[in-house]
């Protein structure tokens, strides 16, 4: 992939898309193709076709995908694996017939068994049962990576597929009801230092371990296997090492300043224990996370404080 290359990347405005083409355009490159949902729909394999004719992209990073917390999972499983498999199909199928010389797919941690082992390594997919509760998302990431797979095999193309860890960073969404773990918090404890509230609430025990990589580090791994792995088993992407939940949070109250209490509601449900990636893979190729939680915490929040909603009295 050089300079001048001509790179599509699907999803631009999403969380991690936005930071793939801010890495991009960083480095210098020039020729960089979006399209936004409304002028490009990805789950019609007819609009896809005709974009994929016209523009001619020659590297690809397909990040488009339909995402959701666990309500939004739950409330509309069809809608989430059509969506996803519909997506998945109709770009990697183009790619494949319109000589594309090679796609970065981005897959999703929670494609590995609920009870898999700790740290998690690629080849522990499809050993075990899925998390019910995001299981069509899920099955709709591993059929992307088995199209990967199936089309190196069969028609010798250059598609890889990367595993993202837990993300956070700017563009991330901070809806109370949608948002996950580390940005919902972000918004609580700032909410509460705003209303002088004595305590804020969390979920759980506070035991729980989870592992959270900046956007910005995730794209900058993508752009360096795009430029350096080939193969069809798929590589994780993460930091190596996790936090409890109950850490997570005394950090977070660092970085907004909030000076009250925590309080760890016990009956409310931790999830899965732990949840970790092995990336003795990629750091193998020479690749490591670059951004420490708090400060890469610290800019997120500081981009949430520019970027929130602003709130007109009745």
């Amino acid at each position: 992939m050089n300079l001048d290359s001509r790179v599509y990347v699907a999803g631009h405005r999403g969380l991690v898309g936005s930071a793939i083409l801010r890495r991009l355009q960083g480095a210098g490159y020039g020729d960089l193709l979006t399209r936004t949902s409304g002028e490009l729909d990805l789950t019609d394999a007819r609009e896809v076709d005709a974009f994929f004719g016209e523009e001619r992209p020659e590297y690809i990073f397909l990040a488009a995908a339909k995402v959701g917390g666990i309500l939004a999972n739950n409330d509309y499983p069809a809608d989430f694996i059509r969506e996803n498999l519909a997506i998945e199909l109709n770009v990697i199928d183009a790619a494949h017939r319109w000589g594309v010389e090679k796609l970065l797919f981005l897959g999703s941690s929670c494609i590995y068994p609920k009870f898999a082992p700790q740290p998690m390594r690629e080849e522990h997919l499809l050993t075990g049962e899925l998390e019910p509760t995001n299981r069509p998302y899920a099955v709709a990431k591993i059929a992307g990576i088995e199209l990967c797979r199936a089309y190196n095999a069969q028609h010798g193309t250059d598609f890889v597929s990367v595993m993202p860890t837990n993300l956070y960073g700017p563009n991330d969404n901070f809806d109370p009801e949608t948002s996950h773990v580390l940005p919902a918090l972000l918004r609580r404890f700032h909410e509460a230092r705003e209303r002088g509230e004595p305590s804020v609430t969390v979920w759980g025990t506070g035991s729980p371990r989870r592992e959270f990589l900046h956007v910005d580090d995730l794209a900058d791994a993508c752009v360096f296997l795009m430029e350096r792995y080939s193969g069809s088993e798929p590589v994780n992407i993460g930091v190596g090492e996790d936090v409890s939940i109950a850490e997570l949070a005394e950090v977070v109250g660092e970085v907004v300043g909030y000076e009250g209490e925590v309080v760890f509601d016990t009956s409310k449900p931790d999830g899965t224990p732990r949840k970790l990636l092995d990336v003795g893979k990629l750091s193998g190729m020479g690749w490591r996370a670059a951004t420490p939680l708090k400060a890469g915490m610290a800019s997120t929040y500081k981009w949430f404080l520019a970027n929130r909603p602003v709130e007109t009295p009745e």
